[in-house]
């Protein structure tokens, strides 16, 4: 089993039908062995189930935002594991109204919010957990499509989603001379609970299904096949990569055309005229 005396923590996991749960699904069918974390009281009702499904001995309650809860965790890890193998970041958010209407109406205070808690606490749950990680130990967050290329709704968020992937980046370079190695996964659209906060995400699916190579959406299950790989010694040659996982989506330079009525028309009419 590929990830067999592996450890590790993933933080993030919402529900059975976050990308982070597919992640914690595919470590485990590999027999790796982790830790998982939760915000608040009314996530550790959804987290605990999910633990006990997957056997994981070890629930933290982690802020991303807050310092002390990251040293508090740090402790944990060193009692309970002694030192980590990999380590997941899966947390994104921004305030709802500035996924909505024109970027150019961010207000500051939903920038810092969004940069703070999708990008910064990436840095500082890494620079904290440094002493409890092992020395050939792998990191990984995600990102999205949104941070190089326009996308609908999705606005200020890609641009935390680019300051992340500069992060990856950088981070790789800080601590490749300790073995450490940093990446992202770029999912395709997704129905979890943090795409429910995007606008027209059902039309988004459909879109990506008619363009991308593969003619599908891409699933939990896929993600986590491919985090578990970048996670495991079978990369062990591999950091400061943003691997997409979307069924090809991010190559395609053209949005698909049919004729209709003897007139070139998009299928994203047709979708979104069919909502």
């Amino acid at each position: 089993m590929i990830m067999k005396g592996k450890k590790g923590l993933i933080i993030g996991v919402a529900n059975n039908k976050s990308i982070a749960y597919g992640i914690a699904k595919a470590i485990s069918a590999q027999g790796g062995e982790f830790a998982l974390s939760y915000f608040n009281e009314q996530m550790e009702k959804r987290v605990r189930p999910i633990a006990d499904e997957l056997g994981c001995k070890y629930v933290y309650r982690l802020d991303v935002g807050s310092p002390d809860e990251i040293e508090a965790v740090r402790a944990k890890i060193e009692q309970d594991f002694g030192k980590l193998d990999f380590l997941v970041h899966a947390v994104a958010f921004a305030p709802k109204e500035a996924l909505d209407g024109r970027f150019v109406d961010t207000s500051k205070e939903a920038f810092n919010i969004a940069m703070q808690t999708s990008v910064y606490s990436l840095i500082d749950v890494v620079r904290r957990l440094l002493p409890a990680l092992n020395k050939n130990a792998s990191i990984l967050t995600l990102t999205y499509l949104g941070a190089v290329a326009v996308v609908p709704h999705y606005n200020v968020m890609g641009v935390a989603k680019a300051a992340l992937e500069a992060s990856v980046r950088y981070l790789a370079a800080d601590l490749g001379a300790e073995g450490i190695r940093v990446n992202a996964i770029s999912a395709g659209p997704i129905r979890t609970l943090a795409a429910s906060g995007i606008g027209d995400f059902r039309m988004i699916m459909k879109w990506n299904e008619a363009n991308a190579p593969l003619r599908v959406n891409v699933t939990i299950e896929q993600v986590g096949a491919s985090a578990m790989y970048l996670l495991s010694d079978l990369a062990s040659g591999v950091t400061g990569e943003i691997h997409y996982v979307d069924a090809g989506y991010n190559i395609t330079g053209m949005g698909a055309v049919e004729e209709i009525d003897g007139k070139a028309s998009l299928v994203w009419d047709r979708v979104k005229n069919s909502q």
